[in-house]
């Protein structure tokens, strides 16, 4: 049986990781086949004209139409709830499609400070020399996000949790007000996936993902994804059609292999990071610890409402720079590599990494402090990942 869109709600999200969106080729294949192609040919010049035409369904060119990119298209389009997933070659790729196919010149964005430093360059030097203007607020600054919204403002821009600082936005809150002023509200559900938690369903109008991350969850492959209802997508579409910043097949299907393993992975990366987490708040020269597991984060009640899982990012903040040097210096197992998600603990000073190319105004605007760590915590053995952190914590 082949779980096609109409029969989703029938199924469970465990069910629909590893079979939504699956149609098997004639030779009867139980894995997803790789449809490593550029091209796709026809039966007949008329039946060619018909698909680039669009009066017959079916596919035409790679860089906008692939059986592999297509499956996981759907399988994570019923995860998170969405009628239409547009897959791209990387997170960033899907930020900038959305913008792409959404946006125009006038148009206004409002954008949480509290994004990947990449998105903030995006928006200011690229977007901003075309026209969009952005106006950055505290994640959970609701009357800042309601004052900061104007007549021409088009989208509401936002990650929650956030990274590194793991903040907790109220997306249902968001979304009403974005609603009530005419604007689309996006979230980027990376930290979390559709494991964890579900934008769309709590009233966000597109979803956006860095596939790299835990949707992959070894650390294997670039890709992006951008979900919503096809009204939405078929304008981020377009752009990606034209503009090609397109998932390859072979990453398509890497991807759809994690989406297999998702939800237990997560809830591995959860628990892990929790028991972490509390041990950090324990050890002398942490100031301060950022897990939304915890009952010292400002946000845990709305987390522990809003998501069924806290996630695997953990941050702490010491004293300065060498500081948060020596202990990520002193890591043995803990690989010291910006990227997330990966089953393989990783560690990164976010000041130099993922946010260095902001501004020291920028940075302090969003918390990132030159003492800050951040660990995307993998599945070793916890006590392992103690002994790791515990080297450089003694010096």
């Amino acid at each position: 049986m082949t779980i096609s869109q109409d029969d989703w709600d029938e199924f469970g999200f465990d069910t629909l990781a590893v079979r939504a969106g699956q149609v098997r080729t004639s030779e009867g294949e139980q894995s997803e086949p790789i449809f490593p192609t550029s091209s796709f040919t026809y039966n007949s010049a008329a039946q060619a004209a018909a698909r680039f035409g669009g009066t017959e369904p079916g596919n035409i060119y790679s860089r906008f139409t692939n059986p592999t990119v297509r499956t996981f298209e759907e399988r994570l389009a019923a995860l998170e709830g969405g009628e239409q997933c547009v897959a791209t070659s990387s997170g960033m790729a899907a930020i900038l499609a959305t913008c792409m196919g959404l946006l125009k010149a006038g148009d206004h964005v409002v954008c949480s400070r509290a994004v990947f430093g990449t998105t903030v360059v995006l928006l200011d030097n690229f977007f901003g020399k075309f026209g969009v203007e952005t106006t950055y607020v505290s994640l959970t600054d609701y009357a800042g996000w309601e004052k900061a919204i104007r007549p021409n403002t088009k989208l509401l821009l936002l990650e929650t949790p956030s990274n590194p600082l793991v903040e907790v936005a109220d997306i249902p809150r968001l979304a009403e007000l974005a609603h009530a002023k005419g604007c689309l509200l996006a979230v980027d559900n990376c930290l979390s996936t559709p494991a964890l938690q579900q934008p769309l369903k709590l009233g966000a109008d597109i979803v956006i993902h860095s596939a790299t991350k835990y949707i992959d969850g070894q650390g294997r492959a670039l890709g992006g994804a951008v979900v919503g209802n096809r009204e939405l997508m078929a304008q981020v579409y377009a752009f990606l059609r034209s503009a090609g910043p397109t998932m390859s097949p072979f990453n398509a299907w890497i991807f759809l292999k994690g989406l297999e393993t998702l939800k237990l992975r997560m809830r591995a990366h959860s628990d892990n990071a929790l028991e972490l987490a509390t041990w950090l708040e324990q050890q002398p020269g942490i100031k301060r610890v950022f897990y939304p597991g915890l009952a010292s984060h400002p946000d845990h009640a709305l987390a522990a409402k809003q998501q069924s899982g806290f996630g695997g990012i953990v941050a702490f903040e010491v004293a300065g720079k060498d500081e948060a040097w020596r202990i990520i210096d002193a890591t043995r197992i803990i690989s010291i590599t910006a990227n997330l998600g990966d089953t393989k603990s990783t560690i990164t000073h976010p000041a130099t990494t993922t946010h260095g190319r902001l501004t020291a105004e920028q940075k302090a605007d969003a918390g990132i402090s030159d003492g800050l760590v951040r660990i995307s915590v993998g599945l070793e053995d916890v006590e392992d990942i103690k002994a790791d952190l515990a080297r450089g914590l003694s010096q």
